[in-house]
C-alpha cells in the first residue's frame, strides 16, 4: 500500500493532514478507506455550504450551493457502494 501526505489550510478554520492510501490491499481496507473519505466529503461539502453564507456576491453564492449540491449527490453514491460493498 502506498501512501503520501499533503497538508493544506482552511483559512476559515485550521490546517489538517490529508492521508491517501493508493490502493487498499484488503476488502476490509477498502471499506476502512471509502468510509474515511465519505466522512472527509460530507465534511468538506458542510464547510462549502457555511462558506457560501458568508460570500456577498449573488452569482458566486448560488455556484457554491450548487456544487454543495454536487458534491452531496456524488456523497450520496459513496454512500450507496459502501452499503453494496458491506454487503458481500
Amino acid at each position: 500500500m502506498c501512501e503520501h501526505l499533503h497538508e493544506h489550510e482552511h483559512h476559515h478554520e485550521h490546517p489538517h493532514d490529508h492521508e491517501h492510501l493508493q490502493e487498499a490491499s484488503s476488502p476490509a481496507e477498502t471499506l476502512a478507506l471509502l468510509n474515511y473519505m465519505l466522512g472527509h466529503n460530507r465534511h468538506h461539502a458542510q464547510e462549502l455550504h457555511e462558506l457560501a453564507h458568508g460570500v456577498e456576491n449573488a452569482e458566486a453564492r448560488s455556484l457554491l450551493h450548487e456544487a454543495v449540491e454536487a458534491l452531496d449527490q456524488s456523497n450520496d453514491k459513496l454512500d450507496a457502494a459502501l452499503k453494496r460493498l458491506k454487503e458481500e
